[in-house]
């Protein structure tokens, strides 16, 4: 089995936090469509709720 990371755009994470928020999608089915683990949309979650202009910032180390 080949286990690659993938790679998700900032659009693509919103657009999937919102799907779940506004329109009552449950974490568990967008995760199911996915194929994704339920943390992970959890974690999308958390990060847009708590800074909504910073989160999801790109690749790397990011310095404080």
């Amino acid at each position: 089995m080949d286990m690659t990371r993938r790679k998700f755009s900032r659009a693509f994470k919103i657009e999937i936090v919102r799907l779940v928020t506004d329109r009552g999608v449950a974490v568990a089915q967008a995760a199911r469509d996915l194929d994704a683990a339920e943390s992970v949309l959890r974690r999308w979650m958390r990060e847009l709720t708590a800074t909504p202009t910073t989160a999801f910032p790109g690749n790397g180390q990011m310095g404080a």
